[in-house]
């Protein structure tokens, strides 16, 4: 569920130049090295894109603020969530009615408005779940890896030493783009269904929540 609202990775293009159909060396290499690159980014680096991914995100959006009603809500619901299953979890809510939730590999996890104002707390709690296990299994890192691998944006990373460069807000804006756009497997769905279904039955929450959450969102025509 990478969002409630569900997610293509930018093309990557090794251009031929016209007329005489000549092989652009250097648009080759710079191509190949960014796909070095990102295929072999650390955890610790694909981590540090998305905090970067995350601030942009949160800039280009209104965030209920803890005192809100929204805010509040929201506390309430993740009270113990905050180090779930060996991970250090951030929640925050996006005033947005779109039915929308996403989390990242750093441990970012956003939901709109609209998804409270859709489902109650325990529904919430299993779409939170599933987020969380999009992390967790490794899908969301996965995921971001590839939208790097595509996007040209990794010339910042340090070949040696291993450090994830600063990236514009123009670049974030497009690969959070991507990344937000991107699909999920029908296997990590299915993966993050039951990671979550097991997370709120371990948390002892009503396992029904799990059925009622999916039902709302089949009822919206978004799948998952």
């Amino acid at each position: 569920m990478k969002k409630v609202v569900w997610s293509g990775i930018l093309a990557l293009g090794l251009g031929l130049s016209a007329p005489s159909f000549a092989f652009d060396l250097g648009t080759a290499i710079g191509a190949a090295s960014n796909v070095f690159q990102a295929a072999t980014l650390t955890d610790a680096e694909v981590k540090a894109y998305a905090s970067q991914m995350a601030l942009q995100s949160d800039k280009s959006n209104s965030v209920a603020s803890p005192s809100s009603a929204y805010g509040k809500r929201l506390n309430k619901i993740i009270k113990g969530w905050q180090n779930t299953d060996g991970l250090k979890l951030n929640f925050k809510v996006y005033q947005d009615k779109e039915v929308n939730a996403f989390a990242m590999a750093d441990g970012t996890v956003r939901l709109n408005s609209g998804l409270l104002d859709l489902m109650t707390d325990d529904e919430v709690r299993f779409v939170l779940g599933h987020e969380i296990g999009h992390v967790k299994l490794g899908h969301s890192k996965s995921q971001l890896t590839k939208s790097l691998l595509t996007s040209g944006f990794v010339q910042g990373v340090s070949s040696v030493g291993g450090t994830a460069g600063q990236l514009a807000d123009s670049q974030l804006g497009g690969l959070l783009e991507s990344f937000l756009e991107a699909q999920f497997s029908q296997s990590d769905e299915n993966a993050s269904d039951t990671y979550g279904l097991n997370l709120i039955t371990a948390k002892k929450v009503n396992p029904q929540a799990a059925v009622t959450a999916l039902e709302k969102l089949a009822a919206l025509g978004d799948g998952g």
